[in-house]
């Protein structure tokens, strides 16, 4: 599909995007949008986030040994504190 549509920029450079461009393009009203500029061309499109399939228990895993790496950060900051005092 090819639309092209002329745009007024409004006071405090505000471009608002028609209904019909935004049904068009999947946009809806508090969407976040993703603009590339290339030299004179602006692209604007639709920010959809991606669902994806995770394994619960790798995320578990992952966040596990996170927790685990912190908590011996923080032992070895304090302990290298009370040494140091």
């Amino acid at each position: 599909m090819y639309m092209r549509v002329v745009l007024n920029v409004r006071k405090k450079d505000v471009i608002v995007l028609p209904k019909n461009l935004r049904e068009a393009t999947g946009i809806d009203g508090e969407d976040e949008v993703m603009i590339d500029v290339a030299s004179d061309k602006i692209l604007l499109r639709a920010l959809k986030p991606r669902v994806v399939d995770v394994d619960s228990r790798i995320v578990f895993e992952l966040l596990r040994k996170e927790d685990s790496l912190e908590t011996k950060r923080y032992r070895e900051m304090i302990y290298s504190e009370n040494v140091g005092s």
